[in-house]
């Protein structure tokens, strides 16, 4: 006697199923939406401002500061230490932050027998502090380029720090997150949609043709 052949699955059971999956992708795809929304936004937009930055004005805004740091401070800047890029002492880099608003500390210094220099490159801008070794004068100066360089910066991670990458990185996961359930949404829909794979196939194939025909 044959064996009986297993039953298929209910009609009803798939569709519990397929509508379970599309409730998850839903549910993941607005989630992911609203976390990157805002990082979205400003991408594109600072993707625009970098594309035509050379026709952007900017209006740079240069501020120097000056201060003197205290004769017992300044013996601690009289010996030049081994690593020719070690920081100023804590004390001093304190000094000097309370004298120009500019914090030094745990920064790379240039040592030479004049001075201490510091960089301070920040998004959007720049920043210097300097300490004549000899008479203890500070010297500093911040330059501002304005928003929009200030967020174009933002967008290419330049000068912005730990917290910043982290940010860009939890973002690139929302969006990636965002775009794949998209994705599964577009498959799960395809059936009543004709256009969705020739569009997706046009969103594929423009850049690419472009940046094969014209790019060199």
């Amino acid at each position: 006697m044959n064996a009986p052949l297993p039953l298929a699955a209910p009609p009803r059971k798939r569709r519990i199923s397929r509508g379970w999956w599309l409730r998850q992708l839903h549910r993941w795809h607005w989630i992911s939406a609203a976390i990157s929304l805002t990082g979205m936004l400003m991408f594109a937009v600072t993707g625009v401002t970098l594309n035509h930055a050379a026709s952007i004005p900017a209006t740079p805004s240069v501020q120097d500061r000056t201060g003197m740091l205290a004769p017992s401070l300044l013996r601690m800047l009289r010996a030049t230490p081994k690593a020719s890029d070690a920081p100023m002492p804590k004390p001093v880099a304190d000094a000097v932050h309370d004298a120009v608003g500019l914090d030094p500390a745990d920064r790379a210094a240039e040592w030479s027998d004049d001075e201490v220099y510091v960089a301070m490159p920040r998004p959007g801008g720049d920043a210097w502090v300097s300490v004549q070794r000899g008479s203890g004068a500070i010297k500093a100066e911040v330059t501002r380029q304005g928003l929009i360089s200030l967020l174009n910066d933002l967008h290419k991670g330049r000068n912005t720090g730990l917290a910043w990458r982290l940010f860009i990185d939890a973002f690139a996961a929302a969006a990636i997150l965002f775009t794949s359930t998209g994705l599964l949404l577009l498959q799960f829909h395809a059936k009543h949609r004709r256009k969705t794979w020739p569009l997706v196939g046009l969103g594929l194939a423009v850049p690419l043709v472009i940046a094969l025909l014209f790019i060199h």
